[in-house]
């Protein structure tokens, strides 16, 4: 009764979706999904003989390791837009079923007691009137019934925009952005969860932060990941 009352817009064409469904048929097909041959250390696209990416290769992380459930292609770059600057809040309930399904195999491996967020400034919540990062985090949660701790890490520092800055850049961009919460506990796993993963500084940010807090290992799950080397789509 929801449904035909209030129909749920599809992530992929942004028209409403056929009742019982989240993606219209034919968009299904379009989904970019991510397939093997993978780094073994973030999940991005390798060619067959590779085991860790080039950017893997050339800078350590602080998680110990990650996957993308997308590639970020026009299709994805759109749909984030759309959930991120434009109010479509429902397409993160979608996303985050999917990353949850296609994650199963390594949730059963990282075996994360908690599900954490990447935070957003709080200017940037009060101006999109959500953290796109949580409305992931909270689906993924709820599809595993692991809690969810949004307020594990707080952001006490403004960035600027990352998407045209370089991996050292960014990585310099993120120094002191990221601080303890008042959720954040010491913990053996603990799965970090974000829209976008392009050369991990940002994960890598948050990882720092719980380790120095005492958690053995993070991981990380994200809606997309970019095909390229560092700061590439």
């Amino acid at each position: 009764m929801l449904d035909l009352l209030y129909p749920r817009r599809c992530p992929v064409c942004g028209e409403p979706s056929p009742v019982g469904l989240d993606v219209c048929p034919e968009c299904e097909e379009k989904l970019p999904y991510v397939k093997e041959p993978l780094c073994r250390k973030c999940g991005k696209p390798v060619d067959e003989m590779q085991v860790f990416c080039s950017d893997c290769m050339e800078h350590p992380h602080e998680f110990a390791e990650g996957r993308g459930v997308f590639i970020y292609d026009d299709v994805m770059r759109e749909s984030i837009a759309y959930f991120k600057y434009k109010g479509r809040k429902e397409y993160g309930q979608v996303l985050g079923k999917r990353m949850a399904e296609y994650a199963e195999p390594y949730i059963r491996i990282w075996q994360p007691e908690r599900i954490v967020p990447v935070p957003v400034h709080e200017s940037r919540k009060r101006t999109r009137g959500y953290n796109q990062a949580e409305v992931l985090a909270r689906a993924i949660a709820d599809y595993y019934g692991i809690p969810c701790a949004a307020d594990a890490i707080i952001r006490t520092g403004k960035t600027a925009a990352m998407k045209n800055l370089s991996a050292g850049e960014r990585r310099k961009n993120l120094l002191r952005a990221f601080s303890p919460g008042p959720g954040l506990e010491a913990l053996t796993s603990v799965l970090l969860v974000d829209d976008i993963y392009t050369t991990g500084a940002t994960l890598d940010a948050c990882a720092a932060v719980l380790r120095n807090a005492g958690t053995r290992e993070v991981f990380f799950l994200t809606a997309c990941i970019g095909a390229g080397a560092a700061g590439e789509p």
